[in-house]
């Protein structure tokens, strides 16, 4: 059966096609890139993801497959159904210009991942993102697109290790607020990592300990002395 897809005209530049091959047949759906990529690593919602809800032997075509032979393959002759194993299973065809887009982005949200979550275990301080970005060109690291960032950070730690030494450490860090300052250092506080303790003292001073990562601790630092004018006290009382 043939449906037409005259109707996207010029906008069907920005859509893709998700392909599958299963059963001895071939499954394509027609997508919006980004929603199908999140989609396949567990996010959003597959009316969202389809630009049009019908499933495709050949989409270039218009030639839609049939419900038996969905049911036959699939077990389930529902459109949305198949296409969520499609998306899943299959492989979302994209523009070389649209990947090399997205492991840009990729790169960047790693790089500021290791910038703020880790440090360089020569110094106890974070690395400089030019650096890592320096060190991903010389290790020649590449990024998978259709994975999060966070899913790749230790397979690219990996690959970085031999020319950018890299340690990622947990530190508690007790902190001492003024009575003035309390309040809003406590949503700071909150915002950068995990209260292990929040004792409010008989003055309205606040004695907190917050876990966070060792490469957000310079940040937290800057945080509370630009609100405090100086007038915070800290200390690390532990690592892991």
């Amino acid at each position: 059966m043939a449906w037409s897809t005259e109707h996207f005209g010029k906008e069907k530049a920005h859509y893709n096609l998700a392909r599958l091959k299963a059963g001895g047949e071939n499954f394509e759906v027609i997508v919006d890139p980004d929603r199908a990529i999140a989609f396949k690593q567990g996010q959003g919602d597959i009316r969202d993801v389809l630009v049009y809800d019908r499933v495709f032997a050949d989409a270039k075509k218009g030639l839609a497959v049939s419900e038996h032979v969905m049911k036959n393959v699939f077990r389930t002759d529902d459109h949305f159904e198949v296409a969520k194993q499609i998306i899943q299973k299959g492989e979302i065809q994209l523009t070389s210009e649209y990947r090399d887009r997205l492991r840009e982005e990729k790169k960047k949200a790693i790089i500021n991942i290791i910038h703020r979550t880790a440090i360089d275990p020569k110094t106890g301080f974070p690395h400089p993102p030019n650096r890592i970005e320096a060190a991903i060109e010389e290790a020649k690291v590449r990024f998978d697109e259709h994975r999060k960032a966070e899913d790749q950070i230790h397979d690219i730690v990996k690959q970085l290790m031999p020319v950018l030494p890299i340690k990622f450490e947990v530190r508690q860090v007790e902190f001492h607020i003024p009575a003035q300052f309390a309040s809003k250092a406590y949503s700071v506080l909150k915002s950068f990592g995990t209260l292990q303790k929040d004792a409010w003292q008989n003055d309205g001073s606040l004695l907190a300990v917050v876990e966070i990562p060792a490469g957000m601790q310079q940040d937290l630092y800057s945080e509370l002395n630009k609100l405090t004018r100086g007038a915070v006290e800290s200390k690390v009382v532990g690592t892991r």
